[in-house]
């Protein structure tokens, strides 16, 4: 199995951040196979889900929306409502895996690879590319 570690830059708000280009070069010369994609972290996960036409902000509203930032939450150490941050990974899962094939991603038109993060008190992201090969 092939790993590769980088670094995200997410700032200081709830970001999507889009991974498909990072898992896409990571996977290019491997063949077929599946890749795995992880985020190593308590607060934050992944999804698969269409960029750019509004989609990935309308996720992010809805986890507002779902998961307000103020006192309700038991787990209260961090910035403000922080305990919403850790419930995130039961809903917006830490792992995903994605066919490749002949070195591409097996995605569909749309779809594209999210690092979905909405805790405010980790600027830079770890994610894990891993890949196991067919042969």
């Amino acid at each position: 199995m092939l790993t590769k570690i980088v670094e995200i830059p997410t700032g200081n708000m709830s970001a999507a951040v889009d991974l498909t280009s990072e898992a896409s070069s990571f996977a290019s010369e491997l063949g077929d196979g599946l890749l795995s994609v992880f985020v190593p972290h308590a607060t934050a996960g992944l999804a698969v889900i269409e960029t750019g036409a509004g989609s990935d902000d309308d996720l992010m509203a809805h986890l507002e929306t779902l998961f307000p930032r103020d006192d309700r939450w038991r787990h209260r150490h961090g910035a403000p409502g922080h305990g919403r941050d850790h419930v995130l990974p039961g809903v917006v899962s830490p792992s995903l895996t994605v066919p490749v094939l002949g070195g591409q991603l097996a995605l569909g038109t749309w779809q594209s690879i999210v690092l979905v993060d909405t805790n405010v008190d980790n600027p830079v992201r770890q994610v894990r590319f891993s890949f196991l090969g067919s042969g």
